[in-house]
């Protein structure tokens, strides 16, 4: 049977638990952000096989996210659309368009 299973996390074990998904062989399928009340919910998803594992977080807004980047290279243009419509700060991305991913009618519009 195939699992589709959610995980909340904290900002500080972001960096460790998608580690441990990359190590155990888990290819990043996408991170998705959207505004939750006065904060921001990410989740990235990653899959192994047939099987999907969400990572959730809630961070503040302001609050700077760790970049993935490093250990699963096509975050970078998930981690800069984060960053350009919501606004988030992303730490330490392997590319980083500042701000200029897209072309926007006006400055993070999902802030």
């Amino acid at each position: 049977m195939h699992e589709n299973k959610l995980r909340e996390i904290s900002p500080d074990t972001l960096l460790d638990e998608v580690s441990k998904l990359a190590y155990g062989g888990y290819r990043l399928v996408q991170i998705c952000c959207t505004k939750a009340g006065e904060e921001y919910e990410l989740t990235y998803s990653f899959g192994l096989d047939y099987d999907l594992l969400n990572l959730r977080l809630r961070v503040a807004e302001g609050t700077e996210v760790s970049s993935v980047s490093h250990i699963f290279p096509s975050a970078f243009f998930y981690e800069n659309e984060i960053h350009d419509l919501f606004g988030v700060p992303v730490a330490r991305m392997t590319v980083d368009y500042r701000g200029n991913l897209y072309r926007t009618g006006q400055k993070t519009p999902f802030h």
